[in-house]
Protein backbone atom coordinates (compact mmCIF):
# COMPACT_ATOMS: atom_id res chain seq x y z
CA UNK A 1 0.00 0.00 0.00
CA UNK A 2 1.31 3.55 -0.58
CA UNK A 3 2.00 5.54 2.05
CA UNK A 4 0.04 8.23 3.40
CA UNK A 5 1.85 11.48 2.36
CA UNK A 6 2.22 9.82 -1.05
CA UNK A 7 -1.57 9.00 -1.39
CA UNK A 8 -2.41 12.67 -0.31
CA UNK A 9 -0.27 13.74 -3.13
CA UNK A 10 -2.07 11.86 -5.81
CA UNK A 11 -5.43 13.10 -4.48
CA UNK A 12 -4.02 16.96 -4.13
CA UNK A 13 -2.96 16.10 -8.16
CA UNK A 14 -6.28 15.62 -8.38
CA UNK A 15 -8.04 17.66 -7.34
CA UNK A 16 -5.75 20.26 -8.68
CA UNK A 17 -6.31 18.90 -12.66
CA UNK A 18 -10.24 19.62 -11.67
CA UNK A 19 -11.81 16.11 -10.92
CA UNK A 20 -13.15 15.19 -7.74
CA UNK A 21 -10.95 13.33 -5.23
CA UNK A 22 -12.71 9.79 -4.65
CA UNK A 23 -12.36 6.76 -1.91
CA UNK A 24 -9.36 5.06 -2.71
CA UNK A 25 -10.47 1.72 -3.90
CA UNK A 26 -9.76 -1.58 -1.69
CA UNK A 27 -7.38 -3.10 -4.97
CA UNK A 28 -5.97 0.22 -5.62
CA UNK A 29 -2.43 -0.32 -7.01
CA UNK A 30 0.63 0.38 -4.89
CA UNK A 31 4.24 1.81 -5.52
CA UNK A 32 6.18 -0.44 -7.72
CA UNK A 33 10.41 -0.36 -7.67
CA UNK A 34 13.00 -2.42 -9.07
CA UNK A 35 14.06 -5.41 -6.70
CA UNK A 36 17.06 -5.24 -5.33
CA UNK A 37 18.38 -8.10 -7.81
CA UNK A 38 17.73 -5.48 -10.68
CA UNK A 39 16.24 -8.34 -12.66
CA UNK A 40 12.41 -7.76 -11.39
CA UNK A 41 10.07 -5.75 -9.73
CA UNK A 42 8.91 -5.24 -6.15
CA UNK A 43 6.01 -3.43 -4.47
CA UNK A 44 6.64 -1.58 -1.56
CA UNK A 45 6.33 -4.07 0.72
CA UNK A 46 8.72 -6.43 -1.11
CA UNK A 47 6.16 -8.68 -2.83
CA UNK A 48 6.98 -9.55 -6.54
CA UNK A 49 5.20 -7.69 -8.97
CA UNK A 50 5.07 -9.02 -12.53
CA UNK A 51 3.69 -6.74 -15.24
CA UNK A 52 1.37 -8.56 -17.23
CA UNK A 53 -1.29 -6.88 -19.44
CA UNK A 54 -1.84 -4.82 -22.48
CA UNK A 55 -1.37 -2.15 -24.99
CA UNK A 56 -4.60 -0.30 -25.34
CA UNK A 57 -3.39 1.48 -28.16
CA UNK A 58 -6.58 1.81 -30.11
CA UNK A 59 -9.97 0.56 -30.16
CA UNK A 60 -11.77 -2.07 -32.21
CA UNK A 61 -11.82 0.61 -35.54
CA UNK A 62 -8.69 1.45 -35.18
CA UNK A 63 -9.44 4.93 -33.37
CA UNK A 64 -6.37 6.04 -30.89
CA UNK A 65 -7.48 7.02 -27.21
CA UNK A 66 -7.90 10.33 -27.80
CA UNK A 67 -9.86 10.01 -30.50
CA UNK A 68 -12.61 8.62 -28.32
CA UNK A 69 -11.61 9.09 -24.26
CA UNK A 70 -13.98 12.41 -24.68
CA UNK A 71 -17.18 11.38 -26.09
CA UNK A 72 -17.04 7.55 -25.17
CA UNK A 73 -15.44 7.93 -21.68
CA UNK A 74 -18.01 4.81 -20.64
CA UNK A 75 -16.29 2.87 -23.20
CA UNK A 76 -12.68 3.24 -21.90
CA UNK A 77 -14.19 2.43 -18.17
CA UNK A 78 -15.28 -0.77 -19.44
CA UNK A 79 -12.52 -1.86 -21.62
CA UNK A 80 -10.68 -0.89 -18.60
CA UNK A 81 -12.61 -3.64 -16.66
CA UNK A 82 -12.91 -6.01 -19.47
CA UNK A 83 -8.80 -5.99 -19.20
CA UNK A 84 -8.40 -6.00 -15.32
CA UNK A 85 -11.21 -9.41 -15.56
CA UNK A 86 -8.74 -10.93 -17.68
CA UNK A 87 -5.91 -10.85 -15.97
CA UNK A 88 -4.34 -7.73 -16.87
CA UNK A 89 -2.64 -6.00 -13.93
CA UNK A 90 -0.78 -3.31 -16.51
CA UNK A 91 -2.41 -1.50 -19.64
CA UNK A 92 0.17 0.72 -21.97
CA UNK A 93 -1.70 4.01 -22.91
CA UNK A 94 -0.24 5.69 -26.14
CA UNK A 95 -0.47 9.29 -26.06
CA UNK A 96 -0.19 11.48 -29.51
CA UNK A 97 2.17 14.51 -28.92
CA UNK A 98 -0.04 16.62 -30.87
CA UNK A 99 -2.89 15.94 -28.60
CA UNK A 100 -1.21 17.26 -25.72
CA UNK A 101 1.12 19.58 -26.90
CA UNK A 102 -0.84 23.46 -28.24
CA UNK A 103 2.96 25.05 -29.51
CA UNK A 104 6.35 24.02 -28.52
CA UNK A 105 5.82 25.15 -24.90
CA UNK A 106 2.25 24.99 -24.70
CA UNK A 107 0.79 21.98 -22.89
CA UNK A 108 -2.98 21.20 -23.74
CA UNK A 109 -4.31 21.68 -20.38
CA UNK A 110 -7.75 19.68 -21.44
CA UNK A 111 -5.40 16.65 -22.52
CA UNK A 112 -4.02 16.72 -18.97
CA UNK A 113 -7.07 17.04 -17.13
CA UNK A 114 -8.28 13.96 -19.16
CA UNK A 115 -4.92 12.11 -18.42
CA UNK A 116 -5.33 12.68 -15.01
CA UNK A 117 -9.09 10.83 -14.92
CA UNK A 118 -7.64 8.03 -16.65
CA UNK A 119 -5.15 7.33 -13.91
CA UNK A 120 -7.88 8.18 -11.33
CA UNK A 121 -9.89 5.39 -13.24
CA UNK A 122 -6.81 2.63 -13.19
CA UNK A 123 -6.58 3.32 -9.51
CA UNK A 124 -10.02 2.51 -9.32
CA UNK A 125 -9.97 -0.81 -11.20
CA UNK A 126 -6.77 -1.73 -9.37
CA UNK A 127 -4.31 -1.30 -12.63
CA UNK A 128 -0.91 0.37 -13.20
CA UNK A 129 -0.52 2.45 -16.53
CA UNK A 130 2.84 2.20 -18.44
CA UNK A 131 2.36 5.93 -20.61
CA UNK A 132 4.03 5.84 -23.31
CA UNK A 133 4.81 9.54 -24.91
CA UNK A 134 5.43 11.34 -28.13
CA UNK A 135 3.45 9.28 -30.01
CA UNK A 136 2.91 10.33 -34.28
CA UNK A 137 1.04 7.03 -35.38
CA UNK A 138 -1.43 9.10 -37.52
CA UNK A 139 0.46 11.44 -39.74
CA UNK A 140 -2.30 13.47 -40.31
CA UNK A 141 -2.75 14.50 -36.96
CA UNK A 142 0.89 15.52 -36.49
CA UNK A 143 1.25 19.12 -36.23
CA UNK A 144 2.95 20.77 -38.71
CA UNK A 145 4.87 23.53 -36.17
CA UNK A 146 6.61 19.97 -34.89
CA UNK A 147 7.62 18.37 -38.31
CA UNK A 148 9.11 21.86 -38.67
CA UNK A 149 11.12 22.09 -35.22
CA UNK A 150 14.81 21.74 -36.18
CA UNK A 151 16.59 18.82 -33.41
CA UNK A 152 17.17 20.94 -31.09
CA UNK A 153 13.88 22.48 -30.46
CA UNK A 154 12.31 19.33 -31.20
CA UNK A 155 13.83 17.82 -28.41
CA UNK A 156 12.82 20.80 -25.96
CA UNK A 157 9.06 20.63 -27.01
CA UNK A 158 9.39 16.70 -26.13
CA UNK A 159 11.35 18.14 -22.67
CA UNK A 160 7.76 20.16 -22.30
CA UNK A 161 5.40 17.39 -23.43
CA UNK A 162 6.92 15.24 -20.40
CA UNK A 163 7.24 17.46 -17.79
CA UNK A 164 3.71 18.31 -18.09
CA UNK A 165 2.83 14.45 -18.18
CA UNK A 166 4.84 13.85 -15.45
CA UNK A 167 3.75 16.59 -13.53
CA UNK A 168 0.00 15.47 -13.24
CA UNK A 169 1.10 11.91 -12.43
CA UNK A 170 3.66 13.25 -9.56
CA UNK A 171 2.62 11.12 -6.36
CA UNK A 172 -0.06 8.99 -8.00
CA UNK A 173 1.36 5.34 -7.54
CA UNK A 174 -1.41 3.55 -10.20
CA UNK A 175 1.16 4.83 -12.78
CA UNK A 176 3.96 1.71 -13.08
CA UNK A 177 5.91 3.87 -15.33
CA UNK A 178 7.03 6.56 -18.30
CA UNK A 179 8.21 5.14 -21.54
CA UNK A 180 9.81 7.95 -23.66
CA UNK A 181 8.98 6.75 -27.27
CA UNK A 182 7.32 4.13 -28.75
CA UNK A 183 10.31 2.61 -31.02
CA UNK A 184 12.38 5.66 -31.14
CA UNK A 185 15.68 5.08 -34.13
CA UNK A 186 18.59 7.02 -35.20
CA UNK A 187 19.54 7.88 -38.95
CA UNK A 188 22.62 5.92 -40.46
CA UNK A 189 25.43 7.85 -40.48
CA UNK A 190 25.98 8.08 -44.70
CA UNK A 191 23.51 10.88 -45.03
CA UNK A 192 20.39 12.91 -43.37
CA UNK A 193 16.74 11.64 -43.24
CA UNK A 194 13.84 13.36 -44.90
CA UNK A 195 11.62 12.61 -42.14
CA UNK A 196 11.11 12.36 -38.70
CA UNK A 197 8.30 9.03 -39.08
CA UNK A 198 9.32 5.86 -40.72
CA UNK A 199 7.09 3.31 -42.51
CA UNK A 200 3.75 2.60 -41.63
CA UNK A 201 2.58 -0.37 -40.58
CA UNK A 202 -1.26 -1.34 -40.59
CA UNK A 203 -1.89 2.55 -41.28
CA UNK A 204 0.31 3.67 -38.38
CA UNK A 205 3.10 5.49 -37.67
CA UNK A 206 4.63 3.61 -34.17
CA UNK A 207 8.70 3.86 -35.45
CA UNK A 208 10.21 7.87 -35.34
CA UNK A 209 13.51 9.00 -35.02
CA UNK A 210 14.81 11.14 -32.60
CA UNK A 211 17.29 13.25 -34.74
CA UNK A 212 17.04 13.63 -38.91
CA UNK A 213 21.33 13.41 -39.37
CA UNK A 214 24.31 12.32 -37.15
CA UNK A 215 26.46 15.70 -38.37
CA UNK A 216 29.64 13.47 -37.23
CA UNK A 217 28.31 12.57 -34.01
CA UNK A 218 28.25 8.95 -33.28
CA UNK A 219 25.10 7.62 -32.67
CA UNK A 220 25.28 6.26 -29.29
CA UNK A 221 26.10 9.59 -28.45
CA UNK A 222 23.43 11.10 -29.62
CA UNK A 223 21.21 8.32 -27.85
CA UNK A 224 22.59 9.35 -24.69
CA UNK A 225 22.04 13.02 -25.01
CA UNK A 226 18.46 12.50 -25.78
CA UNK A 227 17.64 10.13 -23.05
CA UNK A 228 19.39 12.60 -20.79
CA UNK A 229 17.45 15.56 -21.72
CA UNK A 230 14.28 13.63 -21.17
CA UNK A 231 14.61 11.68 -18.24
CA UNK A 232 16.07 14.95 -17.10
CA UNK A 233 12.75 16.44 -17.94
CA UNK A 234 10.91 13.97 -15.77
CA UNK A 235 12.86 13.97 -12.85
CA UNK A 236 12.71 17.84 -12.24
CA UNK A 237 8.97 16.97 -11.63
CA UNK A 238 8.97 12.88 -10.68
CA UNK A 239 11.78 11.42 -8.89
CA UNK A 240 9.65 8.33 -8.40
CA UNK A 241 8.34 6.74 -10.77
CA UNK A 242 10.00 4.16 -13.03
CA UNK A 243 11.74 5.63 -17.19
CA UNK A 244 12.24 3.28 -20.00
CA UNK A 245 11.80 3.35 -23.32
CA UNK A 246 10.16 1.35 -25.85
CA UNK A 247 13.08 -0.70 -27.67
CA UNK A 248 12.99 -2.54 -31.24
CA UNK A 249 15.71 -5.59 -30.18
CA UNK A 250 17.79 -4.98 -33.69
CA UNK A 251 19.35 -8.73 -32.66
CA UNK A 252 16.06 -10.59 -33.80
CA UNK A 253 16.36 -8.87 -37.73
CA UNK A 254 20.42 -8.54 -37.25
CA UNK A 255 22.03 -11.43 -35.49
CA UNK A 256 24.73 -10.03 -33.55
CA UNK A 257 23.30 -6.33 -33.87
CA UNK A 258 23.87 -4.85 -29.86
CA UNK A 259 21.07 -2.78 -27.95
CA UNK A 260 21.52 0.70 -27.89
CA UNK A 261 18.89 1.97 -25.41
CA UNK A 262 19.66 -0.95 -23.18
CA UNK A 263 23.07 -0.29 -23.16
CA UNK A 264 24.12 0.48 -19.07
CA UNK A 265 25.91 3.94 -20.38
CA UNK A 266 23.58 5.22 -22.92
CA UNK A 267 20.68 4.21 -20.60
CA UNK A 268 22.05 4.99 -17.66
CA UNK A 269 18.99 7.42 -15.86
CA UNK A 270 16.81 4.51 -17.33
CA UNK A 271 15.35 2.44 -14.37
CA UNK A 272 14.58 -0.69 -16.75
CA UNK A 273 15.08 -2.08 -20.33
CA UNK A 274 11.76 -2.55 -22.67
CA UNK A 275 11.55 -4.35 -25.77
CA UNK A 276 9.35 -5.71 -28.87
CA UNK A 277 9.28 -9.16 -29.08
CA UNK A 278 7.56 -11.04 -32.14
CA UNK A 279 8.83 -14.47 -31.98
CA UNK A 280 8.64 -16.19 -36.36
CA UNK A 281 7.95 -19.60 -36.71
CA UNK A 282 10.94 -21.32 -37.03
CA UNK A 283 12.82 -18.92 -35.42
CA UNK A 284 11.86 -18.94 -31.44
CA UNK A 285 15.01 -19.92 -30.19
CA UNK A 286 16.57 -16.92 -32.03
CA UNK A 287 14.59 -14.80 -29.35
CA UNK A 288 15.66 -15.86 -26.01
CA UNK A 289 19.75 -14.93 -26.37
CA UNK A 290 18.17 -11.21 -27.75
CA UNK A 291 16.05 -11.14 -24.63
CA UNK A 292 19.04 -11.84 -22.39
CA UNK A 293 21.35 -9.40 -24.31
CA UNK A 294 19.00 -6.44 -23.23
CA UNK A 295 18.66 -7.63 -19.17
CA UNK A 296 22.28 -5.80 -18.72
CA UNK A 297 22.31 -5.33 -14.73
CA UNK A 298 18.50 -4.47 -15.05
CA UNK A 299 15.24 -6.17 -15.54
CA UNK A 300 13.67 -6.63 -19.03
CA UNK A 301 10.22 -5.95 -19.81
CA UNK A 302 8.70 -7.10 -22.79
CA UNK A 303 6.79 -4.69 -23.72
CA UNK A 304 5.21 -5.98 -26.59
CA UNK A 305 4.40 -9.33 -28.17
CA UNK A 306 1.61 -10.95 -30.03
CA UNK A 307 1.37 -13.79 -32.21
CA UNK A 308 1.78 -12.22 -35.36
CA UNK A 309 4.72 -14.40 -37.26
CA UNK A 310 4.00 -17.25 -35.23
CA UNK A 311 1.09 -19.44 -33.65
CA UNK A 312 -0.67 -18.63 -30.31
CA UNK A 313 1.26 -22.05 -29.19
CA UNK A 314 4.41 -21.18 -30.31
CA UNK A 315 4.28 -17.92 -28.67
CA UNK A 316 2.80 -19.58 -25.24
CA UNK A 317 6.00 -22.04 -25.14
CA UNK A 318 8.20 -18.89 -25.83
CA UNK A 319 6.63 -17.05 -22.95
CA UNK A 320 7.36 -19.75 -20.63
CA UNK A 321 10.47 -20.51 -21.71
CA UNK A 322 11.43 -16.85 -21.49
CA UNK A 323 10.37 -16.26 -17.60
CA UNK A 324 13.95 -16.93 -16.15
CA UNK A 325 14.98 -13.75 -18.34
CA UNK A 326 11.55 -11.72 -18.50
CA UNK A 327 10.34 -9.61 -15.92
CA UNK A 328 6.70 -9.01 -17.72
CA UNK A 329 5.21 -9.54 -20.69
CA UNK A 330 2.45 -6.95 -22.27
CA UNK A 331 0.60 -7.64 -25.17
CA UNK A 332 -2.79 -6.15 -27.21
CA UNK A 333 -6.30 -5.62 -26.46
CA UNK A 334 -8.79 -3.55 -28.61
CA UNK A 335 -11.81 -3.34 -27.07
CA UNK A 336 -13.26 -7.31 -27.38
CA UNK A 337 -13.68 -9.78 -25.17
CA UNK A 338 -12.00 -12.94 -26.77
CA UNK A 339 -15.58 -14.68 -27.75
CA UNK A 340 -16.21 -11.17 -29.37
CA UNK A 341 -13.84 -12.39 -32.16
CA UNK A 342 -15.32 -14.51 -34.54
CA UNK A 343 -12.45 -17.15 -35.67
CA UNK A 344 -13.93 -17.63 -39.01
CA UNK A 345 -14.48 -14.49 -40.13
CA UNK A 346 -10.44 -13.36 -40.64
CA UNK A 347 -7.44 -14.70 -39.56
CA UNK A 348 -7.05 -11.35 -37.91
CA UNK A 349 -9.95 -12.51 -35.81
CA UNK A 350 -8.60 -15.57 -35.21
CA UNK A 351 -5.11 -14.93 -34.15
CA UNK A 352 -6.69 -12.20 -31.30
CA UNK A 353 -8.60 -14.55 -30.45
CA UNK A 354 -6.16 -17.03 -29.63
CA UNK A 355 -3.89 -14.31 -28.23
CA UNK A 356 -6.49 -13.60 -25.60
CA UNK A 357 -7.68 -17.14 -24.55
CA UNK A 358 -3.61 -17.49 -24.16
CA UNK A 359 -2.98 -15.06 -21.91
CA UNK A 360 -6.13 -15.96 -19.94
CA UNK A 361 -5.22 -19.52 -19.79
CA UNK A 362 -1.29 -18.41 -19.04
CA UNK A 363 -1.94 -15.60 -16.46
CA UNK A 364 -1.85 -17.70 -12.89
CA UNK A 365 1.43 -19.74 -14.20
CA UNK A 366 3.42 -16.23 -15.25
CA UNK A 367 2.24 -13.59 -12.72
CA UNK A 368 3.37 -16.30 -9.42
CA UNK A 369 7.20 -16.08 -8.82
Amino acid sequence: MPSLPHFIACMLATAAAGFAVEPRAANSPGWIRVGGDRTGFVHEDGRVFVPWGFNYDHDRDGRLLEDYWDPEWATVEEDFREMRDLGANVVRIHLQVGRFLRGPAEPDTAALRRLRQLVALAERTGLHLNITGLGCYHRADVPAWYDALDEKSRWEAQAVFWKAVAGVCAGCPAVFCFDLMNEPILPGADKPEGGWLAAEFGGKSFVQRISLGLAGRRREDVAKAWVEKLTGAIRAVDTRHLVTVGEIPWGMTFPGAKPLFSDPDIGAPLDFASIHVYPKTGEIDRALPVLRDHARGRPVLIEEIFPLSCSATELGAFMVSSRGVAAGWIGFYWGRRPEEYDRDASVANALTRDWLELFSRLTPRMTSR
